[in-house]
């Protein structure tokens, strides 16, 4: 059972842009050329295609999951429409355009997803068309022959991703569609497969389906990647119970446990079977973790006798463990090294000064070197996408942090041994090469891994591996600077950074007694080492500006000399007066939830600080949520005591001016990591937390990588970043300010009463002299980018007003975002320099949209663009809330939600704000309407967008003639042309005609309109001329299939008729009622010898009987000779006369 979201369902303008997307991609699938390449690809759902997976992915891949198995409930859908209702749905690509078949029902679910879709042929009959059964299985039948008429090759999406199957023409000619198809009468009469060349484009299909766009990335990260952090809170659930002496016990196999579960079912549902090496998961502790064990392990085998108290060196307690979790259905994995034990001593006074464990520090410093070298081969990736360049400033990077911690020996050991890759996976998990093209927009997985680490103080001891990756997604867009110089902007995302880079536990019985002690600071009656107890608190959070750290809670105790904070990891931290150089406490913004004490230390604190809460500006962040114990703790009982004279603390209370860039940047990420989830979605991945140093916010990131989705390789703007990205980084140039010429377009189907608006609008302005208005020649052929560009010349040139205006009428059929990249890349720099578009309106009239069912216009959705049109004005049935006029406004505002509707009767505004939205000078230039066009028609700024035709072509020809018609006969014929429309495929439909004619009683020449669906039919007289001359009648006729031929005949039937020569009699010409007239004038005539008549009969001597006279046939003779003289005369008179045909000059 297939499931349909809801109709009330949020589609954000996000989604318009990556439907349009997909869509493009595609269609580009079909431009490659070639006898391999078909020329449409055919998705049909539902019984009509046996339930067909592969046709049932694509659509899902279309509708964004629309009919993924229990997507969402059906309680709004009625009980009494059957599954077959909602998956009655044909769609068919073709290079430039889409049709899509689908039923009033199912037709409100499939809108929001289609509207934005360019060139969209809708095949839907109306709710009263629909509830004849018969009817509509013979509407869908002939709308799938017209669909696939103009086609030779049709690719068929045969199977879905891991459930790959033979593609079988027998299987295909059972499918219900494809056998109507052969219908006598109502389908095409012959076989499918016999007529067209079919071919599987499945895998094709798939590579389109790998590739992330923003749609797919929000469900990656709301539903894969909360998948994938919730076997790690797993991971640490399972650690966490464990006691000090039970964790010595814990094997390879049940601490990753969690992982391999997650893993091995999840191949088993999905049908995959790579068997890549480095993309399982894996728990190895200690020295256990050599390069020979890592690459020969097998998840399916884990190691039970491996644990963590004899898997150190020489058969000791291990330091550390490397991990790695695998998401089996996706591109998620990310490796960690943990520790085993305590980098630091608790400072207790001057007597407890110990030696700290110098193995787990050295793991712990050649990790956090391995982390800095990943980050930096990402961002080095991000920028340039050179595995190469990446991989040099990764291993530099590894290397200048080993000099920097001090383990310069170490630098010639493990040259050889740091191992630093980055893989492309895609939505299967398998790995992908960077040199492929389709790697670009999939998920990569930066690692290093420092392989057999050996401890130089002990010669031939090795202390394992230690390992560290991260996947992240790039996003790259290129920026064309006024001079035309291209540069490129990037930016990128970790999408497993919420996966805690550096955890401890504390192990060994000398450091968790070290801990305890350090506790009982609490119960001491006298002074300690940090002062007398001043209060207990119940929460707080520790970090640094380290990349190892994230604010990490625990309890925090209040003394007069000092603080004592306790992890439930790490054991206990104290900080002494004697290892600090001040304290700063800022208590945030009037409506922040949070405060921090800055502590700043001396480097004397290093020894006892847990290693990754150091950082080289040698400060620690101590967070306190106003709604706990300890934040009004700190108010009530501490600081009057810090504060006192007698305090050798030296503590400011700060504003956020007195912060450093490092202590507000800390800050910054503090509220991040508090703030609360703003949706159900990110609530679900509350189990982990954590905010790291110099990563890009996700939500600048999804807005860069959405714009990098669309526009692919199409440079952008520099003038319009501040659009794209609001409080943008990058620096652009603001935007000049001189006056312009300003450019109002008027779209509009042809009855649309466009030309009525523009005329309003010039009535109403007073200062003709600053309005120019540009209308397409009456017959002039479709539209002329040449012809506009030209007149947009003159106006510059001839600009009298700093304010010049420009009305602006686009022809016909015309898409308006054709005309608006003509405007904007004009040839000359000057004349575009010049001129700005103002806005863009589109005029429709309900009662011209649509040539029959829910078929409308082509270019109907195309001229009221997202993005591109500011104002719909609805020229027809404004009078009253007529069901045309909804219907045609809930297709409108689909196609583009944040349109302005305006009602205008035949084109009369009446409202002063509609005016002023029409005549706007800058709703063209909003942020959003930019965005919008960058996301919707990338290359538009530069002209480059391919608008495409539709597959119904509307033909335009224009016929010129010298001979004046008759009134009644031509508004005759033109009212009998709605009557002759005949169904698709509309051959031979004139659908609007306009021009001017004389007619033979008058000399004037006369403006006439007429449009065939609305039956409007206008006669103006146009105002004479300045030239004297007699102008041609000329009249521009628009349909389907039309000829000129055709169109000539049909003129000359409104003309008078012209007499034609009459032709001579024969005997086989004359009819039965000449006949019947010559025997009645000749019956009484003489009979020849022999013959009598009795009244009734003639009988001859013989006795034989005629009805008819003996001399018939001379009396027919001699009727002929008088007929053909007669004739002849008749011809000879025509002859002399001048008679003209319609057309001749």
């Amino acid at each position: 059972m297939t499931s349909v979201r809801r109709k009330s369902g949020k589609y954000t303008p996000m989604s318009s842009a990556v439907s349009c997307s997909r869509l493009r991609l595609l269609q580009d699938l079909l431009k490659d050329g070639g006898n391999n390449t078909p020329d449409a690809i055919l998705c049909s759902l539902g019984i009509d295609s046996r339930y067909n997976e592969g046709c049932t992915e694509l659509a899902n891949y279309l509708f964004f999951g629309l009919y993924r198995p229990n997507q969402l409930d059906l309680d709004h859908i009625s009980d009494d429409f059957a599954e077959e209702i909602l998956d009655d749905v044909i769609v068919l690509i073709k290079a430039e355009s889409v049709h899509l078949y689908c039923n009033p029902v199912n037709y409100g679910y499939l809108l929001p997803f289609v509207a934005y879709w360019r060139n969209l042929h809708l095949h839907c009959m109306t709710e009263t068309e629909y509830e004849d059964e018969e009817a509509a299985e013979e509407f869908k039948i002939s709308s799938f022959v017209s669909m696939v008429q103009d086609c030779s090759r049709i690719g068929i999406p045969y199977s879905s991703q891991g459930h790959a199957q033979k593609f079988d023409m027998f299987m295909l000619e059972k499918w219900p569609i494809i056998q109507a198809f052969a219908l006598e009468g109502i389908g095409a009469g012959g076989f499918f497969t016999m007529m067209y060349k079919l071919m599987d484009v499945s895998e094709k299909l798939w590579q389109m389906y790998a590739r992330l766009d923003p749609v797919s990335l929000d469900r990656l990260i709301t539903e894969d990647l909360a998948l994938f952090e919730r076997q790690w809170s797993c991971f640490f659930s399972s650690l966490n119970i464990e006691t000090q002496l039970s964790m010595q016990e814990l094997s390879e196999a049940q601490t990753g446990e969690a992982f391999r579960t997650y893993f091995s079912h999840g191949l088993i549902s999905s049908n995959i079977s790579d068997k890549s090496k480095s993309r399982q998961p894996f728990a190895l502790f200690g020295s256990h973790s050599s390069m020979e064990e890592i690459q020969n392990y097998c998840f399916t085998f884990p190691s039970e006798g491996h644990q963590i108290r004899n898997t150190g060196p020489r058969g000791t307690s291990a330091k550390h463990m490397v991990l790695q979790c695998v998401a089996p259905k996706g591109p998620l994995a990310c490796a960690r090294t943990y520790f085993f034990g305590s980098t630091h001593v608790p400072y207790l006074g001057n007597d407890n000064v110990q030696q700290k464990n110098t193995e787990l520090l050295l793991l712990s410093q050649i990790y956090a070197a391995a982390v800095q070298a990943v980050l930096s081969g990402i961002k080095c990736f991000s920028y340039n996408s050179s595995i190469n360049k990446a991989k040099d400033v990764a291993e530099q990077t590894f290397q200048r942090n080993l000099d920097s911690f001090g383990l310069t020996q170490y630098r010639n050991a493990l040259r050889s041994k740091a191992v630093f890759s980055i893989q492309a996976v895609n939505n299967e998990g398998r790995v992908v090469a960077l040199s492929q093209p389709e790697s670009r927009f999939l998920i990569k997985t930066a690692s290093m891994s420092v392989y057999d680490i050996p401890d130089l103080q002990r010669p031939g001891t090795e202390l394992g591996s230690v390992i560290f990756s991260e996947s992240f997604l790039e996003s790259s867009i290129h920026i064309q600077d006024k001079d035309g110089a291209i540069s490129s902007d990037s930016c990128f995302t970790i999408l497993t950074s919420s996966v805690p880079r550096y955890v401890s536990w504390l192990v060994e019985d000398g450091d968790v007694k070290l801990s305890e002690q350090a506790q009982q600071l609490l119960k001491a009656e006298e002074g300690t080492c940090l002062g007398s107890l001043l209060a207990v608190g119940d929460s707080a959070q520790l970090f640094s500006s380290s990349p190892l750290c994230t604010p990490e809670e625990g309890k925090v105790v209040f003394f007069s000399e000092g603080l004592l904070f306790v992890h439930p990891q790490y054991g206990a931290v104290t900080l002494s007066r004697n290892h600090i150089k001040g304290l700063k406490l800022y208590d945030g913004e009037s409506l922040s939830k949070v405060s921090v004490l800055y502590v700043e230390y001396e480097s004397s604190l290093l020894p006892h600080l847990p290693y990754h809460l150091q950082s080289k500006e040698h400060f620690l962040g101590l967070a306190l949520l106003h709604n706990t114990k300890s934040y009004r703790s700190l108010y009530s009982q501490v600081l009057q005591v810090w504060h006192g004279s007698d305090s050798t603390f030296c503590l400011q209370m700060v504003d956020a001016g007195q912060l450093s860039e490092e202590q507000t940047s800390m800050y910054s990420r503090l509220q991040i990591f508090n703030e609360s989830p703003c949706s159900p979605a990110l609530k679900q991945r509350e189990t982990l937390k954590t905010v790291y140093p110099d990563l890009p916010e996700l939500d600048r990131f999804r807005q860069h990588f959405a714009l990098c989705s669309s526009v692919c390789d199409e440079p952008v703007n520099i003038d319009h970043l501040e659009a794209l990205f609001p409080n943008t980084h990058i620096s652009a140039s603001l935007p000049e300010t001189e006056h312009k010429v300003v450019v109002s377009v008027i779209s509009g189907l042809p009855g649309s009463h466009k030309e009525s608006l523009c005329d309003f609008l010039l009535s109403l302005n007073q200062d003709s002299s600053r309005w120019v208005m540009y209308r397409p020649s009456p017959d002039a052929i479709g539209f002329s980018a040449s012809d506009l560009q030209q007149f947009l010349s003159g106006v510059v040139e001839n600009q009298k007003q700093p304010d010049q205006r420009v009305l602006l009428m686009t022809p016909g059929y015309t898409d308006v975002l054709e005309v608006v990249q003509c405007v904007l890349s004009h040839p000359d720099p000057v004349v575009r320099s010049s001129v700005r578009i103002g806005a863009v309106s589109a005029c429709v009239n309900p009662l011209s949209s649509y040539m029959e069912h829910r078929f409308f216009f082509p270019k109907l959705l195309e001229q009221c663009s997202q993005g591109v049109v500011s104002n719909v004005v609805f020229t027809g049935l404004t009078e009253q809330k007529h069901p045309l006029l909804q219907h045609v406004q809930q297709l409108v505002r689909s196609a583009n939600p944040s349109a302005a509707f305006i009602l205008a009767d035949r084109g009369a505004v009446t409202r002063t704000a509609d005016m002023r939205f029409i005549l706007s000078e800058n709703s063209f230039s909003e942020a959003h309407m930019i965005r919008a066009r960058y996301l919707l028609y990338p290359g538009w700024a530069g002209g480059k967008f391919v608008c495409g035709s539709a597959s119904l072509s509307i033909s335009q020809i224009g016929l010129q003639f010298s001979q004046p018609l008759e009134r009644a006969l031509f508004l005759h014929h033109c009212k009998a042309l709605k009557s002759s429309l005949k169904p698709s495929p509309f051959k031979g439909n004139i659908y609007h005609l306009r021009g001017t004619v004389r007619f033979s009683d008058s000399p004037k020449l006369m403006e006439v309109c007429v449009n065939t669906v609305t039956g409007n039919l206008t006669l103006v007289e146009k105002p004479p001329s300045a030239d004297a001359a007699c102008p041609p009648s000329k009249l521009l006729f628009h349909g389907v299939g039309l000829t000129e031929d055709g169109l000539k005949d049909w003129l000359r039937l409104c003309a008078k008729q012209k007499l034609m020569k009459k032709v001579r009699k024969t005997r086989k010409s004359l009819s039965s009622q000449e006949l019947r007239s010559i025997h009645v004038n000749r019956h009484l005539d003489p009979l020849p010898p022999g013959y009598f008549y009795t009244g009734h009969q003639y009988v001859s001597f013989f006795g034989e009987k005629s009805i008819l006279h003996p001399s018939m046939e001379q009396f027919i003779e001699e009727y002929l000779q008088e007929a053909n003289k007669e004739i002849e005369r008749y011809n000879r008179e025509l002859e002399l006369l001048d008679q003209r045909d319609l057309f001749d000059p």
